[in-house]
């Protein structure tokens, strides 16, 4: 009998294992299967990611508009939803006429400056020799700019398209606001379920907002300072760099650094004078600096508690994915994976690594409420809490 019992046991044990492979290989399988579909409908995935974002950020503004009152009138919500897609239509189309503008601006300089600038770059190594100079100039002018610029021409062209598409998503996004609550609840089963989805969503659209609006004032500020700096040195190109700077800072960690040296860089090959160039790389360095280690921690504060590293691995794996746009897109999607996972207890470990602290919050007023004890565990705790009891 005993020896019988052990024989189940194992033959258990064989089946769980099994299942587990089983399990492991269909999750592979069902993560390539995305990947591909991530990857073949990239432009129109793009284009509903930021129809998304668009509709989350003045969703919060049409709920505003609802609540005013004119004498005893109320804006109604077709209304505020008609003024919000026009608005949106608008601002789309002139950041796309801008952004092509200075986009043209820059390949036309590129062209302009590719040889000069090749030269330049190369003289910086004059101290370490003449054959590290040379070998510097003969491996840059080994890089082709044409697929470079034929690519960055053809993203650039897809930003009208994308700019109409974009419009039309957030159009009908407006349209099924008014039966979303109805639908969730019908699809959830319950009320109880519903508002709790609810609640996830919220939670996204709460943080996300508040990054992208907080990132867009600190880029508009950096973009102006460099605009200033560069037309008070009396430089060309001083707005497209400032618009190219306020691209940059929406990619964190490393956009503010590339966007220090290209305007370094664009300054020196203009006036081919060392300190000026310099002199740029400080300056810009400083308010970079500044922007990145005062400002934006003082306004974002805890909105977002990713892990740096987490941000890192998001940034490539969207980079290799989506391309340059996927990189300004990996944080919002960091954010709203991260607040999805903190809220189902199989995926909460995930949520825990792509934390900072390792205490994903599960609810946006956590960060609001007095924390007792050590830096907000109290808080952490409760969230934890919050989890398990589920």
């Amino acid at each position: 009998m005993p020896q019988s019992t052990e024989e189940e046991q194992d033959a258990k044990s064989i089946v769980l294992n099994v299942q587990k492979a089983q399990i492991w290989f269909l999750g592979i399988i069902a993560f390539a299967v995305i990947l591909f579909l991530l990857v073949q409908a990239k432009f129109l995935l793009i284009s509903l990611a930021i129809a998304i974002m668009l509709f989350s950020l003045t969703s919060d503004a049409i709920s505003y508009f609802q609540q005013l009152r004119i004498g005893s009138a109320k804006v109604s919500i077709w209304i505020a939803s008609t003024l919000a897609v026009l608005l949106i239509a608008a601002i789309l189309i002139s950041a796309s006429a801008i952004l092509l503008t200075q986009a043209n601006t820059v390949v036309v300089t590129i062209l302009q400056y590719a040889d000069p600038a090749q030269r330049a770059v190369a003289e910086l190594f004059r101290w370490m020799g003449e054959d590290v100079e040379s070998a510097v100039l003969e491996w840059l002018q080994g890089i082709r700019f044409g697929p470079y610029l034929t690519s960055m021409a053809g993203q650039a062209g897809n930003i009208a398209s994308g700019a109409v598409l974009v419009t039309l998503f957030v159009g009908f996004m407006f349209l099924e606001r008014i039966w979303f609550s109805t639908k969730l609840t019908s699809l959830m089963g319950d009320k109880e379920s519903a508002e709790r989805v609810e609640m996830i969503i919220s939670s996204i659209i709460h943080r996300v907002n508040r990054y992208l609006v907080v990132k867009a004032l600190i880029s508009v500020l950096t973009g102006g300072l460099v605009y200033a700096v560069m037309t008070v040195f009396g430089l060309e190109l001083a707005f497209a760099m400032g618009v190219l700077t306020f691209v940059l800072n929406f990619i964190p960690n490393i956009g503010s650094i590339i966007a220090t040296f290209v305007v370094a860089l664009v300054s020196y090959v203009q006036t081919g004078d060392t300190v000026i160039g310099l002199s740029l790389l400080l300056i810009v360095g400083m308010m970079q600096f500044v922007v990145g280690q005062v400002l934006d921690p003082l306004l974002l504060g805890k909105t977002l508690r990713l892990s740096s590293f987490g941000i890192i691995i998001s940034l490539a794996f969207w980079a290799a994915v989506w391309g340059i746009v996927g990189m300004f897109l990996a944080v919002p999607i960091m954010v709203s994976i991260m607040i999805v996972c903190s809220h189902i207890r199989n995926l909460r470990p995930f949520a825990i690594l792509l934390s900072r602290e390792g205490f994903p919050d599960l609810d946006l007023d956590l960060d609001s409420r007095p924390a007792t004890g050590h830096g907000g565990e109290d808080a952490a705790k409760a969230a934890s809490q919050s989890v398990q009891g589920q």
